[in-house]
């Protein structure tokens, strides 16, 4: 590869909880801003970061690693705590008031950001059959294909991120 040709980057998109759609569109907006080709391929849970209206909640329970920043100390939410009814309603309140507190883009932007930017994104046809989601349920934009679409892009692309 010269360095006159495009570098490119795919990413499979597997959850799609508040917090772990952040790092797959953070990924491949930076990446599409430094001039790297991106394609995302969304499947399973992460279809619902697809979604017109997403509804994306923060699960707390098994995550070990989430603490939250309480009183200038960080604080982890037991298990015992995070399987009490309301638990993710509260985590998730939480997570989207610091996240606007701190400024960072919604969700929604950064897929915008990601459309503007050319990123090529997939939904997982056979996700969608699955959970009978319509194309009407989805953002504009974005095209359907299968794992033998993901492989061709991934078999040509400098990276390839799991996430």
């Amino acid at each position: 590869m010269t360095d006159t040709e495009a570098k490119s980057m795919s990413i499979i998109v597997t959850k799609g909880t508040l917090d772990w759609g952040y790092p797959p569109f953070i990924l491949a907006t930076t990446a599409a801003a430094m001039g790297l080709e991106v394609t995302m391929f969304f499947t399973f849970y992460g279809l619902t970061l697809l979604k017109k209206k997403p509804d994306l909640k923060i699960n707390p329970l098994g995550n070990a690693a989430m603490e939250m920043p309480m009183g200038g100390r960080h604080m982890a939410m037991p298990n015992i705590v995070a399987a009490m009814p309301g638990a993710t309603a509260l985590t998730t309140a939480m997570m989207k008031d610091m996240l606007k507190k701190k400024g960072v883009a919604s969700i929604e932007e950064l897929r915008e950001m990601a459309v503007e930017a050319d990123v090529k994104i997939i939904a997982c046809q056979m996700t969608m059959d699955l959970f009978e989601y319509k194309t009407s349920d989805m953002i504009d934009g974005l095209e359907l294909g299968g794992a033998a679409t993901w492989v061709d892009a991934a078999t040509r692309c400098d990276i390839n991120l799991y996430i």
